[in-house]
């Protein structure tokens, strides 16, 4: 039977989703700059900001580097959120930087 919700409830069930599940696996920080390509995701981390906290950061590779301390200090996974496109590209030294140290 196909479902009766809109494409956006489920996209934002899918946020929450999302979100509950980086809380059980103990991630407690997220980074990122706020984008359109995640917005249920930011309304996960809205309805769980009791759990986990969402930083907003001004530039994408700071968020990057953000997570990459977190994973380095707590052994929890961190996490950085980022749009397509340019964000993904400012983020990538972050992201090698947190490989190449195997965070």
């Amino acid at each position: 039977m196909p479902s009766t919700e809109s494409p956006a409830a489920r996209s934002q069930i899918a946020g929450h989703l999302l979100v509950e599940c980086l809380v059980a696996q103990g991630v407690t920080h997220a980074f990122g700059v706020p984008g359109e390509s995640y917005l249920a995701a930011l309304d996960g981390f809205h309805a769980y900001q009791a759990q986990i906290r969402f930083i907003i950061n001004r530039q994408e590779g700071g968020a990057a580097y953000m997570a990459e301390a977190v994973g380095k200090l707590t052994g929890r996974p961190g996490i950085c959120f980022v749009t397509r496109g340019p964000g993904a590209t400012n983020a990538s030294i972050g992201v090698h930087t947190a490989f190449q140290d195997s965070t």
